[in-house]
C-alpha cells in the first residue's frame, strides 16, 4: 500500500490484484461536513421545536432534553447513515466521497463508531483545524479519528455507462438464479473492482494464453471471495466464464 504525490492509495489484494484509489482531500471532505452540519443543524432545529411543546413541565427540562438531542443527533447522524449507507452520509453523496477501512476490507461498525465520537477532537478548537492539519500531513489523508479507527475517505466518481455490446451475454447466468447472493454481490463490489473486471474481459483476446489465465484465475478467486455462492451455481465454470457472470451482475444487460 502507498499514497504518491498525486493523492493515490494502492491497494494489494491476497491474490496479487492492486486496485487504485484517490483520496479525498481536506477541501472536499471540509464541504461535505458543512452539508452533514446544516442536515445536523435542521434535525435539532425540529427535534427542538418539538421538545419545546414539553416546556409547560419545566423550562430546565427541555433545556435539558435539547441538549442531549444535540449530542444524540451530532453524533449518531454519522454512525447511522455511514453503517447504513456503507461509508457515506449526505454531505459525502453530494461530494462522492465515501469511508473505507485502510486495507481495503469491509467497514466494521466499531470503525464507524470511532471515527465519528473522536470528531470531537478533530473539531477543535475550531472548525475542524486539527483534523484539517492531521489530513494535511498524515500519509493517507486521514484526520485523527481515521487514525485511530483505520480508516480513509475515497472519491467515488460515477462511473459512466459501459458500453457492454463487446460482451456476448450467455442465455442463461448461474449467478442470477440466486438473486439475493446476486444482489449482496452487486453492494460489495467497489466501482475500481467492476472497472477492473469488465476491461480484462474487453481486453482478453489482446493477452498471450497464460497471462490470461493467471489473470482471469487471479480476478475470478478475487470476486468468489465476496460472496459465496452455492457449489450448483459455480459447477462448471471456468474462471473467464465465472467474471463474465460477475460482470452481468454487477452491470445488468443493456435493452434497446
Amino acid at each position: 500500500m502507498r499514497n504518491g504525490a498525486t493523492g493515490q492509495l494502492a491497494i494489494r489484494t491476497p491474490e496479487g490484484i492492486v486496485f487504485s484509489l484517490r483520496l479525498a482531500g481536506p477541501v472536499a471532505r471540509c464541504l461535505a461536513w458543512m452539508v452533514d452540519l446544516s442536515c445536523v443543524i435542521v434535525i435539532v432545529s425540529v427535534l427542538a421545536t418539538v421538545l419545546g411543546l414539553l416546556g409547560w413541565i419545566s423550562p430546565d427540562f427541555v433545556l435539558a432534553m435539547n441538549v442531549l438531542a444535540y449530542f444524540a443527533v451530532s453524533y449518531g447522524y454519522g454512525i447511522a447513515l455511514e453503517w447504513l449507507w456503507r461509508g457515506q452520509t449526505v454531505g459525502k453523496r453530494l461530494l462522492r466521497l465515501r469511508v473505507l477501512d485502510r486495507q481495503g476490507f469491509r467497514l466494521r461498525f466499531s470503525q464507524i463508531v470511532i471515527r465519528n465520537l473522536l470528531r470531537a477532537v478533530d473539531g477543535l478548537p475550531v472548525f475542524y483545524l486539527v483534523g484539517g492539519v492531521a489530513c494535511l500531513v498524515s500519509r493517507h489523508a486521514q484526520r485523527l479519528g481515521d487514525l485511530a479507527a483505520g480508516t480513509i475517505v475515497i472519491r467515488s466518481p460515477k462511473l459512466a455507462e459501459p458500453d457492454l455490446s463487446q460482451l456476448a451475454w450467455d442465455k442463461f447466468n448461474s449467478l442470477l438464479a440466486w438473486p439475493h447472493l446476486a444482489a449482496r454481490l452487486r453492494q460489495a463490489v467497489t466501482p475500481a473492482e467492476a472497472a477492473l473486471a469488465l476491461e480484462a474481459l474487453l481486453n482478453r483476446d489482446t493477452l498471450e494464453l497464460e497471462a490470461r489465465l493467471g489473470l482471469f484465475h487471479d480476478l475470478a478467486a478475487h470476486f468468489r471471495a465476496k460472496v459465496v455462492f452455492p457449489q450448483e451455481a459455480t459447477d462448471g465454470l471456468s474462471d473467464e466464464q465465472y467474471l463474465r457472470n460477475v460482470v452481468e451482475v454487477v452491470f445488468p444487460k443493456q435493452t434497446g
